[in-house]
């Protein structure tokens, strides 16, 4: 992949004033509203999205919460800066893969699942109950029944590592799963694992972190899910991680 941008577009929102945040939400992320800018009035932007005035203010209300915008008296709404953006709120990573994202945008969601998964794979190995291995393992056998490029194989792939952060018991590990949802959709539908070697892999390094974590073992499931995300990464650049981590053997299991 290279730095180009990418749109990946979402579910559309189920409210008129969830659809006006969305459409104003995504016109800031994209840049066509920079920092510091002050959005139109409201009756511009009342004729603009055919809304009424309270339909507009609560889609306000709402920018303001996720800290894209801020009111001010005598001023009107502004766009704040980036740093000030809830980037762990689920529309907020929503809005930014229909807004078009490049490498940078995924390197990033990269990084902060590098932070944390790993960690909460240990933490699993030490915590998980047999409610938590039995979801680990339904989303594993799904993911195994499914066709690699079905959005029941990304489901499953999304279930499993939300159940990892579960089985931490860390509240905010759990917390994460808007960020490791955001990115394992926009890897699927950039490089789902169609190839066979490919979904080998795939399927190999996740059977691989639920087995170290059914066996208490915390450094195997750490670097499984170490290897997992950088395979992720690396499919995006149109290849494939063939070597494990030295402080994993390979084959079948951990």
């Amino acid at each position: 992949m290279t730095s180009r941008i990418v749109v990946i577009p979402t579910r559309r929102a189920h409210s008129n004033h969830a659809e006006v945040a969305r459409s104003i939400g995504i016109d800031i992320i994209a840049g066509r509203y920079a920092e510091g800018t002050r959005l139109p009035g409201d009756a511009e932007m009342i004729a603009m999205f055919g809304v009424s005035r309270p339909v507009l203010r609560e889609s306000v209300k709402t920018l303001v919460a996720k800290g894209l915008l801020t009111t001010k008296a005598r001023v009107g709404t502004v766009v704040r800066e980036r740093a000030a953006w809830n980037m762990f709120d689920a529309d907020v990573l929503a809005w930014h893969l229909d807004a078009g994202i490049d490498k940078r945008f995924l390197n990033d969601l990269a990084e902060i699942r590098l932070a944390v998964e790993p960690r909460a794979a240990m933490l699993a190995a030490a915590q998980r109950s047999e409610e938590d291995l039995a979801e680990l393992r339904r989303s594993m056998d799904r993911m195994r029944l499914e066709a690699s490029d079905s959005v029941g194989f990304a489901d499953a792939d999304l279930a499993l590592h939300v159940a990892v952060a579960r089985a931490s018991g860390n509240l905010f590990m759990r917390s994460i799963g808007h960020v490791i949802e955001a990115a394992l959709r926009a890897s699927f539908l950039l490089s789902a694992p169609v190839e066979l070697e490919d979904r080998d892999t795939v399927l190999l390094w996740h059977q691989k972190i639920v087995d170290a974590i059914a066996a208490g073992d915390a450094e195997a499931a750490s670097e499984a899910m170490i290897f997992v995300i950088h395979n992720g990464m690396h499919r995006h650049e149109g290849t494939v991680i063939e070597t494990a981590p030295a402080s994993v053997e390979s084959g079948e299991g951990s």
